[in-house]
């Protein structure tokens, strides 16, 4: 078979595993919370079950509810499957890399958040309005810190296209330079806040007084609740692949064969399981915090890329 014709069924299979396996990553950053907090805590398979199930029941509709609550779970999924299309997980290729670009994943995500949001809006209910005004202040908060950080990459790696920026990072003999440094950080505190994990929101509480993406969704239920949880999964999956292959591409495939594909995947999923354990055990020795306290955690994101900028100028 033609090589070219094999890296496009590998870039698309890498796209559909990644989509397959968020649940499971999901699934471990819960069993190692449980453990941590001397739990036992449900299978690393739970989200899977949870998924079956939910898409098994039939959904109730509150009689408020207009069109756009009934399609935002389906724009939601649609643009954070997109996203997936567009990065390399295990080889450096994706399907769309031409246009898969640090800012259209930005923007893919805003659309999922701003019909979410819409959703949480449109059945007029108190916990819905509460957790979309708290999402929209909190975006309003994270998009410039994200912003400034893909410009601290794009100077260091001299493009904001995820797969040349990747590729131009696993060819670096020094990759952790005082510059890159503080983008990782900043990249870090980015990736817990827009998935939604403490101590900027907490995805395992239905409290009033701290819920924000789980008060936009309370009124889902079935198969559109299912779309939601899964798109969410693949949301954190995705965030954490363009941390762990930017700033560790050690190990990504740069060439189709049998070995080099394998080796590529099982160390991504060695890093991805890793880096979700680190971020679970994390969400165990922090609260959540107040909501006007959160700005500054993300402060400290903006402080950390404009650092990095001027330390790469140094």
């Amino acid at each position: 078979m033609n090589v070219d014709i094999i890296t496009v069924i590998l870039g698309f299979a890498q796209s559909l595993i990644l989509i397959a396996l968020s649940p499971l990553i999901t699934g471990i950053m819960r069993k190692v919370k449980a453990r941590t907090q001397k739990r036992i805590g449900a299978s690393v398979f739970q989200p899977y079950y949870d998924i079956v199930k939910l898409m098994r029941k039939d959904d109730v509709v509150s009689d408020q509810a207009s069109w756009l609550f009934r399609f935002a779970p389906w724009v939601n999924f649609a643009a954070i499957a997109t996203s997936a299309l567009l990065i390399p997980v295990f080889i450096i290729y994706s399907p769309f890399e031409l246009v898969g670009d640090l800012l259209l994943i930005i923007g893919l995500f805003g659309l999922a958040r701003f019909f979410t949001i819409l959703g949480g809006l449109d059945t007029a209910s108190a916990f819905g309005g509460l957790g979309s005004s708290r999402e929209m202040m909190l975006s309003a908060l994270i998009e410039p810190a994200l912003f400034l950080t893909i410009f601290t990459l794009s100077l260091n790696f001299g493009a904001t296209n995820i797969t040349t920026l990747i590729n131009s990072a696993s060819n670096l003999h020094v990759l952790i330079t005082p510059s890159v440094l503080f983008a990782l950080i900043s990249m870090f505190v980015i990736v817990i806040a827009e998935a939604g994990r403490l101590p900027f929101d907490n995805p395992a509480t239905h409290l009033e007084l701290t819920m924000v993406h789980e008060a936009m969704i309370l009124e889902y239920s079935g198969k559109r609740l299912a779309l939601i949880e899964w798109s969410q999964s693949i949301k954190n999956l995705i965030l954490l692949t363009l941390m762990i292959n930017i700033f560790a591409p050690w190990g990504i495939a740069k060439s189709v064969s049998i070995e080099t594909v394998g080796i590529g995947f099982a160390v991504f999923l060695v890093k991805a399981s890793v880096t979700a354990m680190l971020i679970a055990f994390i969400e165990t020795r922090v609260a959540k915090w107040r909501l006007f306290r959160i700005p500054d955690l993300i402060t400290i994101a903006i402080a950390s890329s404009m650092i990095g900028i001027v330390f790469f100028y140094i």
